[in-house]
Formats: structure tokens, C-alpha cells, sequence
């Protein structure tokens, strides 16, 4: 999904990813949007140099985690993962959309995908036998979402 984010927007670097506190954001941000920088060596030269993905410094990415007491939130916790203080105040308070950092528009996405994708339907029996055909599913349903 962040591959495909960078190629839609042609490599540019967005102002403020959001996500909830899945881990794997991190993980994927970091492969997609990092450059490989390796390190000087150091120690013996049997060592084998890997490259590390650093991210831009201009990208700013915050997670929201939710903590829940019997089914219900009751603690909202906002993150900084990647970037500055300043940079996180300065992409909010030029959004057009809101002022805080929130996942509500990927929630309610989800929920839309969920209810107009049976494949994706919270425990049931309709599910994909052929990712292809989970992934063609997946294509139509968001286009028929955001442009019909």
C-alpha cells in the first residue's frame, strides 16, 4: 500500500502520513520511502557491510494508539514516528481536513470497504481462494468507492 502511494504520487514525499499503531507501517514506510545509507566499517573486516533505510527528515509520520478497558477507548495516545514536533504542527495546520492527528477517515474507509466487500466481512465464510481474484476485489471496490 505505501508503494503504491509513492508511485501514485510520483516519488514526492507526503506532508504527514497517519495510521493507527500497527507496527507494520513503520516497517513498510521505512523500506518504500528510505534511502539505503551504509555505515563506515568498524571492528574486524570479516564484517559484512548491510545497508540501513534511513527516512528523508522532512518526512513526518505520527501512529494513534487507542487503549481500551472492557471493549470500550479510554485513552487516545498520538505518536511521533518519523520527523519533528514542528513539522507534525506545521502539516496539521495546513490541512484542509482536520487539525488533529486521527485515523478516523481510514476507519470509516475500512468500515465502507468491509460492508461493500463480502471477502472482507468480519467473521464469515466468504472469503478468497485466489489472492488475483482477492486483489482485482479489493482494485474495484476502491474504485467504485472514490469515483462512481
Amino acid at each position: 500500500m505505501v508503494a503504491d502511494v509513492k508511485e501514485r504520487t510520483e516519488g514526492r514525499t507526503l506532508r504527514l502520513f497517519t495510521s493507527d499503531d500497527y507496527p507494520a507501517y513503520k516497517t513498510a514506510i521505512e523500506r518504500v520511502c528510505g534511502a539505503d545509507v551504509t555505515a563506515a566499517p568498524g571492528g574486524g573486516a570479516s564484517r559484512r557491510m548491510v545497508p540501513e533505510k534511513v527516512v528523508p527528515p522532512e518526512l513526518t509520520y505520527a501512529a494513534v494508539e487507542k487503549r481500551r478497558r472492557r471493549g470500550r477507548v479510554v485513552e487516545i495516545l498520538v505518536r511521533l514516528i518519523f520527523g519533528t514536533m514542528a513539522a507534525l504542527a506545521l502539516a496539521l495546520r495546513l490541512s484542509r481536513v482536520s487539525r488533529r492527528v486521527n485515523v478516523s477517515f481510514l476507519e470509516r474507509y475500512h468500515a465502507t470497504d468491509r460492508h461493500k466487500n463480502a471477502r472482507k466481512v468480519r467473521k464469515t465464510y466468504t472469503f478468497s481462494k485466489d489472492w488475483r481474484v482477492h486483489e482485482s476485489m479489493t482494485y474495484f471496490t476502491m474504485y467504485s468507492y472514490n469515483f462512481c
